[in-house]
């Protein structure tokens, strides 16, 4: 008899345990960094299903959007080789893409907003002895906000003041909700840094 085939659970059982061990780390930054990054990478590829949700057959200008995901999967392999590389990757990835996402869907999407918790995740990335990192880093999303500033409503679609009212109420949930969750990373960062000091 051939082998049968591993029940779902056990296959999601050993892919669980691969991405445990894919995005460890000893250091509770670069932890956080492959944890959000591991999350950024999952929602990725559901993008376009939430736009075609709120904008129905317009929703193809996010597909490009989804392969996005890829480039935050690779965050974890990228801090194997260099913790301070992958977390500044992590940041200059996650501007990237707030621009790419304006840029096909219009500055009235308020995908923009999303600059907000790009900076609250390079402040949180890095430690006193990286600060100056973490300002340049920081300061990329503000820079980058004030630069492209009316230079990016230049979608392929436009959409309906409705579609971009919703579309607008996406983004400024998922702003929020991420700083939620970075503000309990960052909780566990401060945990492990008293920790280590008693």
């Amino acid at each position: 008899m051939g082998r049968e085939p591993l029940p779902a659970a056990a296959v999601g059982a050993v892919v669980f345990r691969w991405l445990r061990a894919y995005t460890a780390s000893d250091d509770p930054h670069v932890s956080a960094c492959n944890t959000i990054a591991m999350v950024i990478a999952w929602n990725q590829p559901y993008y376009p299903l939430y736009l075609w949700w709120i904008a129905g057959h317009d929703a193809w200008v996010g597909i490009p959007d989804a392969f996005s995901g890829i480039l935050f999967f690779a965050i974890p392999a990228i801090a194997r080789r260099s913790s301070l590389l992958g977390r500044i990757a992590m940041v200059v990835f996650s501007v990237a893409n707030v621009v790419f996402c304006s840029m096909m869907l219009g500055e009235r999407a308020g995908a923009q907003l999303l600059f907000l918790p790009c900076g609250m995740l390079a402040a949180m990335l890095f430690a006193w002895r990286e600060r100056f990192v973490m300002l340049a880093m920081a300061s990329l999303p503000l820079a980058t906000w004030l630069l492209t500033r009316g230079r990016l409503d230049i979608p392929p679609v436009r959409f309906s003041a409705e579609v971009y009212a919703s579309l607008f109420t996406l983004n400024a949930v998922s702003a929020g909700l991420l700083m939620v969750f970075f503000g309990w990373l960052l909780a566990g960062i401060s945990r492990c840094a008293e920790g280590r000091k008693r």
